[in-house]
């Protein structure tokens, strides 16, 4: 079965994307207030443009990008996404949605918002992604994710679909998507940066009041120098500290010699002030 697509941002060009570049790059490390924008506006764009005309009646199961133990940003869209469109479906005779995980078995240091469409699909394509079939039965699914670059991880997912053997309906949502195929895939790198420029740029959205970590930010923070990490540690409570330690050994970034050095520099942070697990 062929998916329905919807992207509520389709960018044909680099000088009006139709959304914040600076709200975008704060949501992808972190900002939930950002996320609980993007994520209504997905919802509202989809009923608008879909549930109006096609109503679901179906249980409908929603489920946010893969990852494996710490969420990506698109997760904390989802959280939103999905309050927004329970009001709506209750309220026109629908069932309130379900939710389920794709699970996925390798994480990589190499960032991918940088790559081109053959360098995404080379690397992703050595993952696996692995889901609730069972639980998915006779369900419409709803695959949420914040951008549609190249179209690798959908190509993923639908792969995945085939190899279970799923025949549910499926629709695949995004916030935004690149349509112009004449601009370089390295614009989700723009986006993705445009207002994290160090590791200190991260300190407004941590300290916003609206913060929740995800892959991202636990990976740059990680990936940062010694010497500014060090610093940057230094001005960090021991809530943010022991999550941080706790979320990359959860992802396995301890196996990983780029982050290593910089793991052992929290482990030894957190022996020396006493800071004891929450």
């Amino acid at each position: 079965m062929i998916p329905y697509s919807y992207s509520l941002h389709k960018i044909d060009n680099t000088n009006d994307f139709g959304f914040s570049a600076d709200d975008y790059s704060r949501f992808k490390f972190g900002d939930d207030l950002v996320a609980r924008s993007f994520g209504k506006a997905l919802a509202d764009g989809f009923i608008r443009y879909y549930l109006v005309d096609n109503l679901i009646t179906d249980q409908i199961v929603v489920i946010s990008s893969p990852y494996s133990f710490i969420p990506t940003a698109t997760f904390a869209m989802k959280n939103y996404f999905v309050s927004q469109l329970n009001r709506w479906l209750v309220e026109n005779g629908g069932l309130a949605v379900q939710e389920t995980k794709v699970h996925r078995t390798i994480t990589y240091k190499e960032d991918y918002g940088e790559l081109s469409a053959e360098e995404r699909l080379s690397l992703i394509g050595n993952d696996s992604f692995h889901i609730d079939k069972d639980f998915l039965t006779g369900k419409t699914l709803l695959f949420l994710d914040d951008i549609k670059i190249t179209g690798s991880h959908e190509r993923m997912i639908l792969k995945m679909a085939k190899e279970y053997g799923l025949s549910n309906e499926m629709h695949m949502l995004y916030f935004a998507e690149l349509v112009n195929k004449n601009i370089h895939p390295n614009v989700e790198n723009f986006l993705n940066y445009h207002q994290v420029k160090s590791i200190f740029d991260l300190e407004e959205i941590i300290d916003g009041g609206n913060f929740c970590f995800n892959t991202r930010i636990v990976k740059y923070i990680l990936n940062s120098s010694s010497s500014s990490f060090t610093i940057f540690l230094e001005r960090r409570n021991a809530d943010f500290v022991n999550q941080l330690y706790d979320l990359s050994l959860g992802n396995n970034y301890h196996t990983m010699d780029a982050y290593s050095k910089n793991l052992h520099l929290i482990k030894d942070y957190i022996k020396n002030n006493n800071y004891k697990l929450i």
